[in-house]
């Protein structure tokens, strides 16, 4: 595979990466509402995701649930009704989260695995590997496999370290913000809204 191939990916997967979709929603509303460690580990947690699709695009399991509607429509529906009871569950707090509350370690485990499960039980992203990696492969390629292999790795990659950026500026730009009690509530409140929309608008995406 030659280095303008290479580079080709970067440049298309760093486009992609700056296209707003439910990952990136996510970890900007953790980072709004809770700052950035919690940003942070959401950010973290859906890079983890991401090489499970890209593990699932490689065996082959992604093209069998893209070629399934029944198989896409199940995992739709999961991941749409998680981001609704996250946001619900945001709704329903009565108080805002806490700088020092958001830095403990149990609350950014339980970030870290609610960005893995929203990218996890997100088919739009088993479309983008499946459809994507081939896209940059030849017919002749003597190895397929590591290849797929590399270019999901320096697509990850990609999309961490834009992750990264996002929440430190999006951190940044917050941080007074959760500072105020007051402002912290309607932050809180705010995410949750964020997160019914994206499970609804999820629910009614089609293939």
């Amino acid at each position: 595979m030659s280095w303008h191939t290479y580079m080709l990916f970067i440049g298309a997967s760093f486009v992609l990466c700056l296209v707003p979709g439910p990952d990136m929603l996510l970890l900007l509303g953790r980072t709004i509402a809770q700052g950035r460690a919690a940003g942070l580990c959401a950010a973290f947690g859906i890079n983890f995701g991401a090489y499970i699709h890209l593990l699932a695009a490689v065996t082959g399991l992604s093209a069998v649930l893209l070629a399934s509607a029944t198989a896409f429509t199940v995992v739709k529906f999961a991941g749409a009704a998680y981001l609704v009871y996250l946001g619900w569950g945001a709704l329903r707090a009565k108080s805002g989260f806490a700088l020092k509350e958001s830095r403990g370690k149990s609350t950014l485990r339980q970030v870290f695995w609610q960005g893995f499960l929203s990218d996890v039980l997100n088919p739009k992203v088993a479309l983008f590997y499946t459809a994507l990696l081939p896209q940059f492969m030849s017919a002749q390629d003597a190895r397929p496999v590591a290849h797929l292999f590399e270019l999901g790795i320096i697509g990850n990659t990609v999309g961490i370290s834009t992750s990264i950026a996002y929440v430190f500026l999006a951190s940044r730009m917050t941080q007074a913000l959760r500072r105020n009690k007051a402002i912290s509530v309607w932050l809180t409140k705010a995410m949750g809204a964020l997160f019914i929309g994206l499970g609804a608008k999820l629910a009614t995406q089609k293939l």
